[in-house]
């Protein structure tokens, strides 16, 4: 198939591992539950959890997690049940702060993926209790990873998967750039360049080089590897966020699935409004190339990963 079709069909492969781990609607917590599974089900690229499997196919086949899915049964290996469940954890927490981040404290958006957001739909309080749910969850489903491992090796590459997962995601990683924007909401023209590039490290790049960094890690990759991954995903994290605002500014709510306008709307410094249209795209272009270049020079070629990095990056929605 081409690589339209291959996306397409590993996407809907994906849907299947996420919906396999998501909690049932019942009981008193039920309407939290339908909250957590409403942001969910959504829709959206999946891009984290595919360049979580497609960066341990850098390093080992990863066939059996696909054709898993494809069967609808769960994996055999310890390899392809910690990579489905990791999956399906960071799709969670991507989730969960989507959730938070609509939030009229936040950015006060009320479309996502084309539809109404959580709290529109669930009210505010609900919509809170949802992302505190979803990022829970997602650890919860993660720690059953370590129930399939059988050797000290395999409890370290899940241990050290863990510490990545919650480390990227914390303070010191998407919640921290999280708080900084809201900093920088309030300094106006004060802010400089290397406080946005902080901001788009830890609140947009954090999860991205959690999913190539688990994926290499579960599939034993050295330090060494792991460390020039991590600039990949940097790369590819900070260009995604640029494109994302000049999207925000070219597009429109038809294309793009939700408001746009919303960064000047809510006085929001930009890589855009800092150096312009054209500055922004030679910078993306740059990156792009970059990232491109480390996944290239490793001795496993993974093409179709390559060819998904240009296209997230070079996305119109």
């Amino acid at each position: 198939m081409n690589f339209k079709e291959e996306i397409k069909h590993k996407t809907e492969q994906i849907e299947t591992i996420i919906n396999r781990y998501l909690p049932t609607e019942e009981g008193y917590q039920k309407a939290v539950v339908q909250a957590m599974n409403y942001s969910v089900t959504a829709g959206g690229k999946r891009l984290r959890p595919m360049l979580m499997a497609e960066s341990a196919a850098l390093f080992t086949r990863v066939d059996e997690i696909w054709n898993a899915a494809e069967a609808g049964r769960q994996e055999d290996t310890t390899l392809g049940r910690a990579l489905s469940l990791f999956m399906a954890a960071l799709e969670l927490i991507h989730n969960y702060s989507l959730v938070h981040d609509d939030l009229p404290a936040m950015d006060n958006d009320e479309y996502r993926r084309g539809r109404k957001t959580t709290h529109v739909v669930y009210g505010e309080g609900m919509a809170i209790l949802a992302g505190d749910g979803l990022l829970n969850y997602a650890f919860e489903i993660a720690a059953r990873a370590f129930e399939k491992a059988e050797t000290v090796e395999e409890y370290h590459r899940i241990a050290v998967s863990m510490q990545v997962l919650s480390r990227k995601a914390g303070v010191y990683g998407m919640i921290g750039g999280q708080c900084a924007d809201l900093a920088a909401e309030k300094m106006g023209a004060e802010v400089t360049e290397e406080m946005l590039l902080y901001i788009h490290e830890h609140k947009t790049a954090a999860l991205i080089q959690a999913a190539m960094m688990i994926g290499a890690t579960l599939a034993g990759a050295s330090s060494e590897e792991l460390d020039r991954l991590e600039k990949c995903a940097y790369d590819i994290g900070i260009a995604f966020q640029i494109q994302d605002d000049i999207l925000d500014v070219t597009s429109s709510l038809e294309v793009l699935g939700k408001p746009v306008g919303s960064d000047e709307k809510n006085h929001k410094l930009t890589y855009v409004s800092m150096h312009g249209i054209e500055k922004s795209k030679e910078q993306v272009e740059e990156l792009s190339r970059d990232a491109i270049e480390i996944l290239a020079s490793f001795p496993r070629r993974n093409e179709f990963l390559e060819q998904l990095v240009e296209r997230l990056i070079y996305r119109e929605k």
